[in-house]
C-alpha cells in the first residue's frame, strides 16, 4: 500500500454566546473529527473589556465567546484535556492574559505546562493595519509580543508564541506581493525585539517556534505560488539576517483559514466550491502545504454559522485528505517553469517592498505607510468588481439563477441578546467571590512590571490564579502605557482615481450649491468591531466624490459619533457595523440624536439580516446597505440625495 504523509490539523473557527455553549461546541466538533482547537473571542475580550463595561454593550457573545476570568476558561476548557490538545487562540492585544487564563486552567488539571502545544496569534502589526482590536501603542505592544515569546521558551517550549497573521492583510485588499512583505517585516520586528532578550546560541530556536497564518483566496494558482514564496523568503531571511544554520529551525510553519471575504451573501451555494478551491492552494504543494487549516462555511457572508454549517466545511477538509490519492505523492509543482516564474516574481517584487519598509525604519514606523497602501489596493479591488473586470459569480455576472433552498427558514445560527445580561451576572457573582486583598496584590505586582519593562508574563498568571477579570489585566496595561488610535489610511486629499465620477461629482457640487455649503458626510464605527475596510472605502469614495468627510476611525461611542455629527455639522450620518451588533448600537445612536436634536438621515451597513434591515427601517434608518450592495457609487448617490434640501423640502 502506498504510504501516505500525515494530514495537516483539521480545526474549525469556533466560539459565540457563552463559555458552556462553546464548549459543547468544541467537544462536538472533536467528537466529528476535527484534530485541533480555534477559538474565537468576543469582541470585549479582544479588546480587554468586561462584559459590563459601556463599550461592552450589545457585543457580548457575538462573534467569538466571551472570557471575563478563570471561571469563564474552566468551563469553556471543561472536559477538555488540554495537555493532549493543540489550541490556536485568535488573540492579540490581550494575548498574555488568555494564554495565562490557559495556563492557569492547564494547571488546575493536573497538565504538565511544557507539554502544552498551540498558538496565540499575537500579532498586533495587523491589527494596526487591517483588524482594529489593538490596545496599546505600537511600541508596548510588541515589547508584550516579546513577553510572550520569552516566556514560552523557558517555560512551554512547544508553544508558539505568535502567528504573523497575513489573513487580514488580505481581506484589506492586499495584493499577493504586500501579503508576504507585510508579513515578513512583522515578523522581523518581532524578532528584533527578542534577539537582545536571550542567549544568543538560545536565539535559532525562538526562531523556530515562529509560526504564521495566512490567507487563501479564489486566484488560488497564484495564492499557491504565494506560498512557495512565503517557503523561499522565510529560510531566507532565517539564514541570511538572522544566522540560523538549523534548517529545520528555518521552516515557514503555517496554519491557514481561506478567504471570507470572497464569500457572497448573494447564491451563497456558490460559496462551497470557493472554499474548496481555495482550501487547495494550501494544500497541493507539499513543499508548502499547510500545517493547521480551518475553513469558514457556505453561510458567512449571511451571519453566524450553525454546528451543521461548520460539520459541512470539517467534512470538505476530511474529503480532500483521506478519499484523494493527495497525500501520496510528493510535490507535483517542483520543476515546473510557470510555478517556478510566478515564484520568482512574487518574491522580487515582496523583497523590493521590504526594502522600502526597511528604510523607514521597520514594520512599526511603517504602519501608516502600510495602512495607506492597503487602503488603495483595497480601492483598486473594489473598482475591479464594480466596472465587472473582476468577475464574481452570482454577483456582477449571472446574478439572475434559482432561489436557494438552502437559505429557506433559519440559515444563520442567532445569538440570544440574553446572553450579555447573563455573562453581566456571571461577571458580578465572580467579583464578589474573590478575595479582594490577592486581587489588589496581584494587579499592584502587575503594574509594577508593566511600567519597570519586566516580563508581565509571571505576574499574568498569578492575576489568573487570583481572580482578575479582562478588563482589570487591560487597564492596568492601559494605565501604564496609554491608549492608541491608528492611522485610517483615509487622508483628506482626493485620490487620482476619479475616473467615471463626474456624474456624481457634478451632483455634489449643486447640492453643497443649495445647502450653501459643501456637503458633508460623517462616517462612524460604533462598537468595538475593528473592521474598517468598508467604512474605509466609502468615506474615500465620498471624499473622492467631492464630499467633505469626516471619519475618526474605529471604536468610537454612540456618544461621540452623535458629538461628531453635531460638531463637524454633518448632513448624513453613515454607520459602519460589521460585527453582528447593529440593532443595539443603532438604537443608541439614534436615541441620542433625537434627544440632542441632531435631525440627520442616518444610513447604515453591514453583514444584517433581512429581519434586521426591516427593524432598522422601522426605528428611522434611511438606507441599510449589506454585502450585496457592492456598487458604491450607487450608494454615494443614495447620500447625495439624503442631503438634497430640494428633494427633502419636496417630500
Amino acid at each position: 500500500m502506498t504510504e501516505r504523509d500525515k494530514p495537516w490539523l483539521f480545526r474549525t473557527y469556533a466560539g459565540h454566546s457563552t463559555a458552556a455553549a462553546s464548549n459543547a461546541l468544541y467537544r462536538g466538533n472533536l467528537a466529528k473529527g476535527q484534530t485541533g482547537l480555534s477559538v474565537a473571542f468576543d469582541l470585549p475580550t479582544q479588546t480587554g473589556y468586561d462584559a459590563d463595561h459601556p463599550l461592552a454593550a450589545g457585543e457580548v457573545g457575538k462573534v467569538g465567546v466571551p472570557i471575563s476570568h478563570l471561571g469563564d476558561m474552566r468551563t469553556l476548557f471543561d472536559a477538555i484535556p488540554l495537555e493532549r490538545m493543540n489550541t490556536s487562540m485568535t488573540i492579540n492585544a490581550t494575548a498574555p492574559w488568555l494564554l495565562a487564563l490557559y495556563v492557569a486552567v492547564a494547571e488546575e488539571q493536573g497538565a504538565e505546562v511544557a507539554a502544552l502545544r498551540g498558538t496565540v496569534q499575537n500579532d498586533l502589526v495587523k491589527e494596526y493595519l487591517s483588524r482594529g482590536t489593538y490596545v496599546l501603542p505600537p511600541a508596548p505592544s510588541v515589547a508584550l509580543i516579546g513577553d510572550v515569546a520569552e516566556w514560552c521558551a523557558d517555560h512551554a517550549p512547544k508553544w508558539n508564541p505568535m502567528n504573523v497573521c497575513s489573513y487580514h492583510l488580505q481581506e484589506a485588499g492586499a495584493t499577493p506581493e504586500q501579503e508576504l512583505a507585510y508579513a515578513l517585516a512583522t515578523a522581523q520586528a518581532v524578532l528584533d525585539e527578542l534577539r537582545p532578550r536571550v542567549d544568543p546560541a538560545d536565539f535559532p530556536r525562538m526562531v523556530g517556534r515562529i509560526s504564521f497564518f495566512v490567507n487563501a483566496g479564489i486566484r488560488f494558482v497564484a495564492e499557491m505560488c504565494k506560498m512557495r514564496a512565503f517557503v523561499d523568503l522565510w529560510d531566507e531571511i532565517c539564514r541570511e539576517r538572522y544566522g540560523v544554520e538549523d534548517p529545520k529551525l528555518r521552516r515557514f510553519r503555517y496554519g491557514v483559514q481561506v478567504n471570507s471575504l470572497g464569500l457572497t451573501e448573494q447564491q451563497p451555494e456558490n460559496n462551497a466550491i470557493r472554499i474548496v478551491l481555495e482550501m487547495l492552494a494550501v494544500t497541493l504543494s507539499k513543499n508548502a502545504r499547510a500545517r493547521a487549516v480551518q475553513l469558514p462555511a457556505w453561510n458567512e457572508a449571511l451571519g453566524l454559522p450553525r454546528p451543521w454549517d461548520q460539520q459541512w466545511s470539517l467534512r470538505m477538509q476530511q474529503v480532500l485528505a483521506y478519499e484523494t490519492d493527495l497525500l501520496e505523492y510528493g510535490d507535483l509543482f517542483d520543476g515546473s517553469p510557470v510555478v517556478e516564474a510566478k515564484v520568482e516574481a512574487l518574491k522580487a517584487a515582496a523583497r523590493d517592498e521590504l526594502a522600502t519598509i526597511e528604510s523607514m525604519g521597520g514594520a512599526v514606523e511603517a504602519i501608516p505607510h502600510m495602512k495607506a497602501r492597503l487602503v488603495e489596493a483595497n480601492a483598486d479591488r473594489l473598482r475591479g468588481l464594480e466596472s465587472g473586470e473582476t468577475v464574481v459569480v452570482g454577483v456582477n455576472r449571472w446574478a439572475e439563477g434559482e432561489p436557494s433552498p438552502l437559505t429557506e427558514g433559519q440559515a444563520i445560527q442567532v445569538v440570544d441578546p440574553s446572553v450579555e445580561e447573563a455573562q453581566v451576572t456571571r461577571l458580578r457573582a465572580w467579583r464578589d467571590g474573590r478575595d479582594p486583598a490577592a486581587v489588589a496584590e496581584a494587579l499592584g505586582a502587575l503594574r509594577a512590571a508593566a511600567a519597570a519593562g519586566e516580563n508581565v508574563m509571571p505576574p499574568s498568571i498569578e492575576c489568573a490564579k487570583a481572580g482578575v477579570t479582562t478588563g482589570e489585566w487591560a487597564d492596568v496595561m492601559r494605565a501604564v502605557h496609554g491608549e492608541y488610535r491608528g492611522p485610517t489610511g483615509v487622508s483628506e486629499s482626493p485620490s487620482n482615481r476619479v475616473e467615471g465620477l463626474d456624474p456624481l461629482r457634478e451632483a455634489v457640487d449643486a447640492v453643497s450649491d443649495r445647502l450653501g455649503r459643501r456637503l458633508t458626510f460623517l462616517m462612524g464605527k460604533p462598537g468595538l468591531d475593528g473592521h474598517s475596510n468598508g467604512a474605509e472605502q466609502i468615506a474615500g469614495r465620498a471624499r473622492d466624490c467631492g464630499m467633505r468627510i469626516a471619519y475618526a476611525g474605529i471604536r468610537c461611542t454612540p456618544e461621540a459619533i452623535v458629538a461628531a455629527a453635531r460638531d463637524e455639522e454633518a448632513h448624513v450620518v453613515g454607520l459602519s457595523i460589521l460585527s453582528g451588533s447593529h440593532l443595539p448600537l443603532v438604537r443608541d445612536v439614534l436615541a441620542r440624536m433625537r434627544a440632542e436634536g441632531v435631525d440627520l438621515p442616518v444610513v447604515v451597513g453591514g453583514i444584517i439580516p433581512e429581519a434586521d434591515a426591516a427593524e432598522l427601517r422601522a426605528m428611522g434608518v434611511a438606507r441599510v446597505y449589506t454585502p450585496k450592495d457592492f456598487e458604491m457609487n450607487a450608494i454615494m448617490g443614495d447620500i447625495v440625495e439624503l442631503a438634497d434640501p430640494g428633494l427633502i423640502a419636496a417630500e
